[in-house]
């Protein structure tokens, strides 16, 4: 099956039964669910820009076994020139969504691509394991499925180490292997897409049991969203059924975040990647270089991200006649300078791309992390500068229904500015709100924060990669000079 459409997404969807639940009901189809549709929508408008004439060739590849043109999200990179390509793409996806959905299928997918191509590294566990990785990344890839993941356990509580407590009965866990597969119950954080996606995938980024060799939280695996005994707990909706007017971006962009509940869920031996191994769970991002092309996408998010928030604030300024002043201008400076960062980093990181044991092109990892640390303090300060920007003109937005009420002539004839109508003016402050100040841009911002894990954890992720010796050993050649020398 080649290149989905969105169409053809949207009736995965719906042909996929799956418990998932919002504010109390079942969702039957979560392509007509008001709180979920949109974004559902989004997805699809993704899908459909493989199957544009002009992008084609940017979006998609020839798969290497069935010769269909597949999404170009999954390809291993052999060369620098795959990996821009690669880039290119994603950069496509992020700038269609404006950078405000984080989980896009191309997360997933460049994940799945590593994986696939260090088969070996999981058969290590059992050899089995191997054959399912690399046939479940082709998979996915000739049906080109959608994906969520679910990451974390949820804890009653932490020790004093800080490191987390495996609770039976709340974290997952295997709780017995049957001749058809493997058994698990428990909990897991955080589904984002969940009701959006065809599969989920679960895993640890590590497992903060060091001293036990064998666990059973130690899991990897994938299964269908409408596998028996999967549950989905949403939050609520940040899309409220209102017009693009008055929420342009969480009418357009709610890709949901989702608790999800396995009561004893079966997993079929085929799907199964990692069973019990501690060491090849924690090792797995850093072995495969996963971690590095995840970051890559990450990247290109951030990228769009910037570049909207960017045009925002500029149009701010533009339409309030205050882009001459120095407070604005100072401002703005800070907004280019962190789009100009992303930049660099995303093009060093595909620059400086090597080879590795498998013979996969990997983004150079440092430049592909530095945009991961510097995200989670740089987009909370680019929402803050919006503010800041837009001071009291946040609280003169009436609504749509307004510019067709009795007050309309006033609002037409008081809110205008000398460069802007009134209604061009409240539909850039209401875009501006949806990113600074309503409950979808709140969201953002935290998810920004944590997107990559906490902050500790991103700086000792920084301090183990990179070559520290290098600059340590620099400063030991300075320091053994002699005293009369240069």
């Amino acid at each position: 099956m080649p290149a989905r459409t969105g169409s053809e997404y949207l009736k995965g969807l719906q042909a996929q039964e799956r418990e998932v639940w919002i504010r109390g009901e079942r969702v039957k189809d979560p392509t007509t669910h008001p709180g979920l549709r949109n974004g559902a929508l989004a997805i699809a408008s993704l899908y459909d820009m493989q199957h544009d004439p002009q992008l084609r060739d940017e979006m998609t590849y020839l798969s290497p076994t069935s010769g269909d043109r597949v999404g170009l999200s999954f390809i291993n990179p052999r060369t620098r020139e795959d990996v821009e390509r690669r880039g290119k793409m994603m950069l496509n996806w992020a700038r269609t969504t404006c950078g405000m959905m984080g989980r896009s299928p191309d997360f997933m997918n460049v994940t799945f691509a590593a994986w696939g191509a260090a088969a070996d590294y999981f058969a290590r566990g059992r050899s089995q394991f191997g054959q399912n990785i690399q046939r479940y990344y082709e998979y996915i890839r000739e049906n080109d499925l959608t994906l969520t993941h679910s990451l974390i356990n949820l804890q009653r509580s932490r020790d004093v180490s800080g490191m987390f407590n495996l609770k039976e009965g709340t974290a997952l866990r295997i709780v017995r292997e049957t001749d058809a597969g493997v058994v698990v119950s428990g909990a897991r954080v955080l589904a984002t897409l969940g009701p959006l996606s065809d599969e989920i995938a679960v895993y640890s980024p590590r497992l903060a049991r060091h001293t036990d060799p064998h666990s059973p939280f130690a899991l990897n695996f994938a299964i269908p969203c409408g596998t028996p005994g999967l549950k989905f707990l949403c939050r609520e909706s940040f899309d409220l059924g209102r017009s693009r007017f008055d929420h342009p971006l969480a009418s357009r962009f709610e890709e949901m975040d989702c608790v999800v509940f396995f009561d004893d869920v079966l997993v079929p031996w085929e799907r199964v990647f990692v069973l019990g191994d501690v060491e090849i769970l924690n090792d797995t991002a850093f072995a495969t270089h996963s971690m590095t092309h995840t970051a890559h996408q990450g990247a290109a998010k951030n990228l769009a991200k910037c570049e909207f928030v960017l045009g925002v604030a500029l149009l701010m300024t533009e339409t309030l006649g205050n882009a001459h002043l120095p407070h604005a201008e100072e401002r703005i400076g800070e907004l280019i300078m962190y789009t100009e960062l992303m930049k660099a980093c995303m093009r060093a990181a595909e620059a400086d791309a090597k080879l590795n044991q498998w013979g996969v092109m990997c983004p150079s990892a440092m430049p592909a992390e530095v945009t991961r640390n510097l995200f989670m303090t740089a987009y909370p300060r680019m929402v803050e500068i919006l503010q800041l920007l837009g001071s009291s003109s946040f609280m003169i937005i009436p609504s749509e229904a307004d510019f067709a009420g009795p007050l309309k002539p006033e609002i037409e004839q008081y809110l205008a500015t000398d460069s802007t109508s009134a209604r061009e003016r409240v539909k850039l402050f209401r875009l501006a709100w949806d990113i600074a100040g309503s409950s979808f841009g709140s969201r953002q911002v935290l998810y920004e924060r944590f997107f990559a894990s906490d902050p500790l954890t991103r700086a000792r992720v920084l301090k183990t990669i990179f070559p520290t010796k290098e600059v340590t050993d620099r400063v030991r050649q300075f320091l053994a000079r002699s005293d009369d020398t240069a």
